[in-house]
């Protein structure tokens, strides 16, 4: 039986750095295993907006986005679970009075707060995209404001005992370093939506692999006995079965061609 592949995209299909390169051999790898029967799957934080056409175009047979909030087979929606508007204007309120500093992320685009707080990394990641042509236009006060999953960036003002305990009965908190935090829904991750996937298309979890480059893959890695640490990223080597080398030293190409899988 043909295998499933889920690859992260930052760091592991795509360079962090302001380059965001795609190896040539990465390109290569993928069609290859394609070719040969294999499914790939994207499994990201990101929303599915935010997946641009240079990804799309290498080839996937499906999308799962929004840390396993929203998923697609063969270009149609198999899933999407959201916020009601109502929890996430209180949320939001919310966060204002924690004085941190938020992104509200939908499948359909991005939500700013103009009464939060502007920090270095909202600052960053704004210019980031309006660099990316991305539009950075929503803001909570829109009429159609809501989010499927939200971050934050901590600040020198914030109360983050109180965020805590207003957020963690609702979303897993996940602390992705340097005072920023990834919010998502409780009972959604990367985990569930692989579970989701492998139960519809009825392939055996011992076909599964999983390619990461951070903590917030783990979810991802833990799912699958085949689990692929992309060199460079120490923080998640004790969770994997196999690291693989560097982004840019062919690690997708090496971690495929390790498993068989081309």
């Amino acid at each position: 039986m043909s295998g499933i592949i889920f690859f992260d995209i930052d760091g592991t299909i795509v360079t962090e750095d302001e380059r965001s390169l795609i190896p040539e051999s990465t390109r290569a790898a993928i069609a290859e295993t394609r070719r040969r029967g294999n499914l790939t799957f994207i499994n990201t934080g990101r929303t599915l907006f935010n997946i641009g056409d240079r990804v799309k175009k290498l080839g996937f047979d499906g999308f799962i986005c929004g840390c396993g909030t929203y998923i697609e087979y063969q270009g149609e929606p198999v899933f999407y679970h959201t916020q009601e508007q109502s929890f996430c204007r209180r949320i939001a309120e919310i966060m204002r009075e924690c004085r941190v500093s938020p992104v509200y992320e939908h499948k359909d685009g991005y939500f700013f707060d103009e009464k939060a707080e502007m920090n270095e990394g909202l600052r960053y990641f704004m210019d980031v995209f309006v660099d990316k042509n991305v539009d950075v236009t929503g803001r909570v006060e829109d009429e159609n404001f809501s989010f499927d999953k939200f971050v934050i960036w901590a600040n020198k003002a914030s109360d983050m005992e109180r965020f805590n305990s207003e957020i963690s009965p609702y979303f897993s908190i996940i602390n992705r370093g340097g005072g920023f935090y990834e919010n998502v829904p409780l009972g959604y991750s990367k985990a569930t939506a692989i579970h989701m996937i492998l139960e519809k298309l009825n392939i055996p979890i011992e076909n599964a692999y999983a390619i990461g480059d951070s903590m917030n893959d783990l979810p991802m890695l833990e799912a699958v006995p085949n689990s692929i640490a992309m060199g460079g990223a120490e923080k998640i080597y004790p969770y994997v079965s196999y690291i693989t080398t560097p982004i840019e030293e062919d690690g997708i190409a090496n971690a495929l061609s390790h498993f068989g899988l081309i």
